[in-house]
């Protein structure tokens, strides 16, 4: 057996990009495993979306916690976490946290960086803002985590077309079907096979 990357995903919300990358799993990743989830929302459906695919889970809460990323940092260093995905998680990672783990942090970003990125782009709002904007085409980036808010180096993109009458949340899901959801277990592969070597 081939030694596998081991890969940790930090969600706070649904985990829907958990998911996919739970179903990619030894097809589309080879070269890593999930082995932990962690949350700073304990109520996240995605701890539940872990528990059922057997990985094993931890909340760590953001909330009156001025140890939160190193009570993170700690918990990563003692699984002996390869590779970090970011899956939907709302917390933005200080320059401490992001050069512990340089170029082993991925993030999934709905935009082609580097339009509607950085602070206070995240969710709807940034299909709000390509909607308003006008733009014909949007998609998805992934890209490595440094200190600036979707700053890091770029792994993959995908381009998604952007239809008439389409509304934050029919783009969002479209973004996510056609592009989040392929290029993130892809781009896992790409480092984990990397870190591997």
């Amino acid at each position: 057996m081939l030694k596998k990357a081991k890969i940790a995903v930090l969600v706070s919300g649904g985990g829907t990009n958990l998911q996919a990358l739970i179903d990619a799993q030894g097809t589309v990743i080879n070269s890593g495993e999930i082995v932990l989830v962690i949350s700073n929302n304990p109520n996240a459906f995605a701890l539940e979306r872990a528990q059922k695919a057997g990985i094993a889970t931890a909340v760590i809460e953001r909330k009156g916690n001025p140890d939160f990323e190193d009570q993170i940092i700690a918990k990563l260093d003692k699984e002996e976490i390869d590779v970090i995905v970011l899956a939907g998680f709302m917390c933005i990672l200080s320059e401490k946290f992001t050069r512990h783990f340089e170029n082993r942090i991925l993030n999934v970003h709905p935009s082609l960086i580097p339009s509607f990125c950085g602070e206070g782009f995240y969710g709807l709002r940034v299909h709000e803002a390509a909607l308003n904007y006008g733009v014909k085409v949007t998609g998805a980036t992934v890209h490595f985590v440094n200190e600036i808010p979707d700053g890091g180096k770029i792994i993959l993109q995908k381009a998604v077309e952007i239809k008439e009458g389409d509304t934050p949340e029919i783009l969002q899901k479209r973004v996510m079907t056609e592009a989040e959801w392929i290029i993130l277990p892809k781009a896992t592969e790409m480092v984990c096979s990397e870190i591997i070597k």
